[in-house]
């Protein structure tokens, strides 16, 4: 009996180190790029009162009820915002068009929601959806990608690459050519908007001019120092999360692949393990306090040693993907500031060069 039982210790083992070959990727942790200097504004507190109510929506309840209470909630987060924008329903693919006044609808951005690929939706994230549209004066489409665990996760990334192939050739009013492209997502979407963006260099698809990517999720085997050493910051994520710090990771794993039915070593769902080499420019936002930080250094870092353009802007003391808080919190206010001074400097950049 104990010869069985090494045996199958033996075999899961072997099996493990055969099919999540990692790359040590530790020497990508640097902890030199700038935080800004500031204190979070008071409006902060008003946030956290928000996460904590969150957390509350789903307290007690169980598997599908939790997740749909997660859902409803998340879908809340628009209710009383004044948007600016119109809303145009999209049938296929399916999504909004979020249209600011005078937006050309030849300049356009695919938004990719987070949620864990298991939450969210165009309407949870219209604060987003509807800023944007407004600083880049850019036609928007938020995709209504298909959600786990009602379908395969690899369902929402076919969804993704085919709204981006669909959105070069179509706008908000039919048929009609795209000037300017830009892929940008938070969290889970933005997982999927650097899987995106590698996937469209692959195929010889036009490539975005740009892409924005709020805390994104670049890694899902969890080895980043954040991961584990920023639970306690992080209120959002760490009640959620954190107890997967008690789980050996070969564990987590085999769960993962179970779940996704993707390994978690896969460029697909983690970016960060893929070929980063000839992307487009690309800005990331995170807090230092979060759990995603040390994700989106990782992967700033090893896109710029592949010689792709990326910009990190790290925030102080916010929540995870805290833009979503616009107009309430200065602080997101000034991320997209921030996302205004990048396209204008990149499409600036871009008219010299074409003018020499």
């Amino acid at each position: 009996m104990l010869w069985i039982i090494l045996a199958i210790i033996v075999f899961i083992v072997a099996a493990t180190l055969l099919l999540f070959r990692l790359e040590d990727l530790s020497h990508l942790d640097r902890d030199d790029y700038p935080i800004k200097d500031a204190t979070p504004s008071e409006a902060n507190r008003e946030v956290l009162g928000r996460i904590r109510e969150l957390g509350q929506s789903s307290k007690g309840l169980r598997g599908k009820a939790r997740l749909m209470a997660l859902r409803k909630h998340m879908d809340g987060l628009s209710e009383g915002i004044e948007l600016a924008s119109e809303l145009r329903h999209c049938e296929s693919p399916r999504g909004e068009w979020v249209l600011a006044p005078g937006c050309d609808t030849r300049r356009r951005i695919l938004y990719i929601h987070g949620g864990a690929w298991a939450a969210g939706s165009p309407r949870s994230h219209r604060a987003i959806t509807d800023r944007l549209s407004q600083i880049t004066r850019a036609a928007v489409f938020a995709l209504d990608y298909r959600l786990m665990p009602e379908n395969r996760f690899m369902d929402g990334v076919r969804d993704c690459r085919e709204a981006y192939t669909w959105l070069l050739k179509h706008g908000p009013d039919g048929a009609e050519p795209a000037d300017f492209m830009v892929v940008a997502g938070d969290s889970a979407g933005g997982s999927h908007t650097l899987g995106l963006i590698a996937w469209i260099r692959d195929n010889g698809l036009r490539q975005a001019d740009a892409a924005i990517a709020f805390s994104p999720s670049t890694d899902l085997t969890l080895t980043a120092p954040s991961n584990r050493n920023n639970i306690g910051t992080d209120p959002l994520l760490g009640p959620v999360f954190g107890g997967l710090s008690k789980i050996p990771l070969p564990v987590i794993w085999w769960a993962t692949l179970a779940a996704f039915r993707v390994s978690p070593t896969s460029p697909v769902a983690s970016p960060l393990r893929g070929n980063l080499k000839d992307l487009p420019p690309t800005l990331i936002q995170a807090s230092d306090t979060e759990m995603l930080l040390d994700n989106a250094r990782r992967y700033a870092a090893r896109a710029e040693a592949a010689g792709s353009p990326v910009t990190l802007h790290t925030w102080p003391g916010m929540v995870h993907v805290w833009q979503i808080f616009v107009p309430l919190l200065p602080e997101a206010e000034e991320a997209f500031d921030d996302i205004r001074a990048f396209l204008e400097q990149l499409e600036s950049r871009g008219s010299e060069q074409a003018s020499a």
